[in-house]
């Protein structure tokens, strides 16, 4: 890489400050050309410090900035790196931005400082992603996870298969070059268990996806019942604030109301909805058409019902809308005498008791709601990895060559054919960490970065 990347770093508009990034080889050249203080010039900084001076261009000062070097490859992109902190807003960020590419660097594009940091060796291909994750995290447990794969927690594990299915893929080999040393009973099972091992530890990465899903991408919760059984204050009660009207008044929720909130660390979309009834009005049909739409394309249906009143037909067909899907029931206003009797019949799922004026069993929901979307995953408690939908397919993918190859040791087929799995499947474990993926895939990854990252 000859060229000397430039973009700015931070939001465009209005704040404190602002970063415009320089990397390449003529990073502290152009460095030069633009930055005067009394000290001296950038080309002469020692590595990682910190100058204050003024940006000038054609005679102009466009600011005063502190500029950082950062020498190769005590970098993040492993080359030679500047670092422009001026104030914030819209011009001055974009004239030093300018500034730098009238002295020849280019604009960099999109994840490109990231990409040069994984071509050089900085990162691997799972450290680069949880870049991206680390930036898009919107609660803690998704920074948590984040942070563990930029970390390398992933890469560790990876690197033990590979160095696993590299032993395996020797011993076969040996059988090969010399033929007339058959492979014994005793060798075949000592390469089947190591195999089944290898199998064991892709399984138990496969089953974090799901986490990984729900971490980065969130869940939609729908709202579901009669009128005024408290689906709005419940919504109140979750977000931990007033955000819906709460009204003894049927029919106070006509549409769909959601709101964005972190329940056990899950980004959560909440959707209350319009009570379910026989309508009175335009209006409220549509409501309860958009009900019934929100209700399709949700993770979790939340049926709540009323422990005050008595049980309606219209319990029993609500219950019939989420029979297919993921479900709570809540038995809500536990605070007040107990009215509610459901028949034998009606559906069993998960139920909880709760109150939103004393707020009892709002704990327990939040539990149910975890569990809900992430049972699968709680045994395997890989709480420091969760693989995304990229990685997974990958991973299933070196599996099922792994599965082949048991089956073709045990009907004792030709070592060449069983080596050729193994091989495609130790490559699919590399292309996980970015040795052997595709160019088409690389760039796709990083174009889905932000400019300057």
């Amino acid at each position: 890489m000859e060229d000397t990347i430039a973009a700015i770093s931070t939001p465009v508009g209005p704040g404190g400050i602002a970063i415009i990034r320089l990397s390449g080889p003529q990073a502290l050249a152009v460095a030069d050309l633009i930055f005067q203080n009394a000290h001296g010039r950038p080309s002469s900084f020692s590595t990682h410090t910190l100058h204050y001076g003024q940006i000038q261009h054609h005679g102009r000062v466009l600011d005063q900035v502190l500029l950082s070097v950062m020498r190769a490859p005590r970098s993040y992109t492993c080359e030679d790196v500047v670092e422009i902190n001026c104030h914030g807003g819209l011009q001055t960020a974009r004239s030093i931005l300018e500034c730098c590419v009238a002295q020849g660097a280019r604009l960099a594009a999109p994840g490109e400082f990231t990409q040069r940091a994984f071509l050089n060796g900085r990162l691997d291909l799972t450290q680069a992603e949880a870049v991206m994750d680390l930036i898009q995290a919107r609660t803690e447990r998704a920074q948590a996870m984040a942070n563990s794969a930029l970390e390398g927690h992933l890469s560790k594990r990876l690197l033990t298969i590979q160095n696993q299915l590299i032993s395996v893929l020797a011993n076969i080999e040996a059988h090969i070059d010399f033929p007339e040393e058959d492979i014994t009973p005793a060798s075949l099972e000592q390469l089947q268990r190591e195999i089944t091992n290898i199998v064991k530890e892709l399984t138990q990465l496969l089953a974090t996806s799901r986490e990984g899903q729900v971490l980065r991408e969130g869940i939609t919760i729908t709202i579901i019942g009669r009128p005024n059984v408290g689906k709005s204050s419940l919504l109140n009660s979750l977000l931990g604030r007033d955000r819906a009207i709460v009204s003894p008044i049927a029919g106070t929720t006509r549409d769909v109301l959601e709101e964005v909130t972190s329940i056990r660390g899950i980004p959560v979309r909440l959707a209350d909805t319009a009570g379910i009834r026989e309508t009175r009005g335009l209006i409220e049909t549509m409501g309860i058409h958009n009900t019934h739409k929100q209700l399709q394309i949700s993770d979790i249906a939340i049926h709540v019902l009323d422990l005050s009143r008595s049980y309606s037909k219209a319990d029993q067909l609500l219950a019939a809308k989420y029979a297919n899907q993921a479900a709570i029931q809540v038995l809500h206003k536990s605070d007040q005498p107990v009215r509610l009797r459901l028949p034998a019949d009606f559906p069993s799922v998960r139920q909880v008791r709760t109150s939103s004026v004393t707020g009892e069993g709002m704990e327990e929901l939040s539990d149910a709601i975890e569990q809900a979307v992430l049972s699968d995953t709680r045994e395997q408690h890989h709480a420091d990895i969760a693989i995304n939908t990229r990685q997974s397919d990958v991973l299933a993918r070196s599996k099922e060559l792994l599965e082949c190859s048991l089956e073709q040791l045990r009907s004792r087929h030709a070592p060449e054919l069983v080596s050729q799995n193994i091989r495609l499947a130790l490559n699919a474990v590399d292309e996980v960490g970015g040795k052997t993926a595709p160019e088409e895939i690389l760039d796709s990854i990083f174009s889905k970065f932000c400019i300057g990252k």
